[in-house]
């Protein structure tokens, strides 16, 4: 059962790519439709849409004569594009959840259930009100930002220990390390 659960696992945390494959399948697409409909309507002597295939291979044929400086934004913009495409296709796509270490199933959390049960805690800890913590989750780190009302101390090393006790006991897979941060300036009470 356990190569199932890493595949479940797998699957679960990370986003596929198809919303980016699909966009670039519908771009060569409607290119290709349209190169398709130009050679059609040069078949039954029909005028253009945009350029008949003489004139589109007559332009590239003539890029020799387009300023150098075109060009090069041209070539910087394809380059660019091909660069986040390789990029989006090589790194894995990460969804905002981490997994609860577990023998006998695979139990997903997700980043924001994570954030909210550290900024109550966080925010018991510090004596501060809930609505003044924040707490942010990335694949590695968790951030807790905490406003006090001025005049009342936070000890950001409590707070820090509380929530890193939180977390071991949630014994979450990839394991989340905490960063306590107090605001200099504090809130006035109400």
């Amino acid at each position: 059962m356990a190569p199932i659960y890493g595949r479940i696992s797998r699957r679960e945390l990370h986003s596929p790519r198809s919303a980016v494959a699909i966009i670039v399948a519908v771009v060569v697409i409607l290119l290709c439709a349209w190169v398709g409909a130009e050679i059609v309507l040069l078949v039954i002597n029909q005028p253009a849409l945009l350029a008949t295939p003489t004139e589109l291979a007559a332009g590239v044929a003539s890029i020799s004569t387009v300023p150098a400086s075109l060009l090069s934004t041209i070539a910087l913009a394809c380059a660019l594009v091909a660069v986040v495409l390789l990029v989006t296709a090589v790194t894995p796509g990460r969804r905002p959840r981490h997994l609860i270490d577990s023998k006998r199933t695979v139990t997903v959390v997700d980043d924001e259930v994570i954030a909210s049960a550290l900024a109550g805690r966080a925010a018991r800890v510090g004596g501060i009100n809930p609505d003044d913590t924040r707490v942010s989750i990335s694949h590695r780190l968790a951030t807790v930002q905490l406003v006090p009302t001025s005049g009342q101390p936070v000890q950001s090393d409590s707070v820090q220990q509380a929530v890193q006790d939180q977390l071991d006991s949630l014994h979450l897979r990839p394991t989340l390390q905490t960063r306590v941060v107090v605001a200099v300036g504090g809130k006035v009470g109400t």
